[in-house]
């Protein structure tokens, strides 16, 4: 498993995490019984060389980081890994910041998060009183580093100046089907050695190839997604028949080249969930999966060429495909 260099973090960040939203949440369709099987993944995980372990308070509400503690600790403990977790931003003045922080760590079982993150930005409330807490979090050691998730560039690079110090990551939503990063974000973050976490690196499971116009994801999460709409499963042929034969080339699934075009940028992190063992087999091979500039590029042009209707537009056809389901 490759990893990022010279972050100058405690632990080292592999290009191919592990994202635990999935881990306790319903919506996702896992039931009381997948916590087993989310034992199972972990470990497996851990054996392939993943390091980065990714969740939040609100996954589950509190389910996903107490199934993922558990399990961390049952294979092993976490020396040598990344914790994330994030604090879901009510109100992250500096104080609450400091009490979601503690009771986090006690559902990880951890005594220190590796990264901690403000999941969204909250349009109300000043980062500089969340990065107060931030900052007095680390300063007694429970938190290593801090993070941001879903910011603008321009709000992470201000949160980061109300910080003092590095904020070393925004986790954004990044993959083929959304290549908004990749016009500012990433070339800041490759400059100035910040991190970008890539979550939904798979579109959803869009990029698996699993689905077309007449096979559509049940679950709800999916259903409610515009680019599952059946004409953007047809206009998304071409961009999966890219991927299927540049997979040839590399004996690898869709998946794993479309994970492998996303960590292919530097200091980019990839956090798909897994929801077996082989996925996140499948995941964690992907990461040692090496493309030619002329492949990056050919994935890029096929990307480009994907034109899905989202938006406003978008909200009558979904209620229409609600309703033939």
């Amino acid at each position: 498993m490759r990893h990022l260099e010279d972050l100058g973090t405690a632990s080292p960040y592999s290009v191919i995490g592990l994202g635990t939203w999935q881990f306790g949440s319903r919506e996702w369709g896992y039931g009381d019984d997948f916590e087993a099987e989310a034992g199972r993944i972990v470990a497996r995980a851990r054996e392939l060389g993943i390091t980065v372990f990714d969740t939040a308070e609100i996954y589950g509400f509190g389910r996903s980081e107490r199934i993922l503690g558990k399990a961390l600790k049952e294979s092993g403990g976490t020396d040598g890994l990344v914790v994330a977790t994030k604090i879901f931003p009510v109100l992250p003045t500096a104080a609450v910041v400091q009490q979601r922080a503690i009771a986090s760590a006690q559902r990880l079982g951890v005594r220190t998060i590796d990264l901690y993150q403000v999941h969204q930005p909250n349009p109300l409330v000043s980062d500089g009183t969340t990065m107060r807490g931030m900052q007095a979090l680390r300063d007694v050691g429970l938190i290593r580093e801090v993070g941001v998730s879903n910011y603008s560039l321009k709000r992470w690079k201000s949160a980061e100046v109300k910080l003092g110090s590095r904020l070393l990551s925004n986790q954004v939503q990044f993959s083929m089907v959304s290549r908004a990063p990749m016009a500012e974000m990433l070339p800041w973050a490759q400059r100035t050695g910040h991190v970008v976490i890539a979550y939904s690196p798979l579109g959803q499971g869009l990029l698996s190839g699993r689905y077309d116009a007449d096979h559509r994801p049940t679950n709800g999460v999916r259903s409610a997604n515009a680019m599952f709409l059946p004409e953007n499963l047809d206009a998304a042929k071409p961009m999966l028949d890219t991927l299927r034969d540049i997979g040839s080339a590399h004996d690898a699934s869709p998946s794993q080249i479309a994970l492998a075009w996303t960590v292919s940028f530097p200091n980019v992190v990839a956090i798909p969930g897994a929801s077996s063992v082989e996925q996140v087999e499948s995941n964690a091979a992907a990461g040692d999966i090496r493309l030619t500039d002329d492949e990056v590029a050919a994935l890029t042009a096929a990307a480009e060429a994907f034109q899905p209707v989202t938006g406003f537009p978008a909200i009558p056809k979904l209620v229409a495909a609600r309703r033939r389901s």
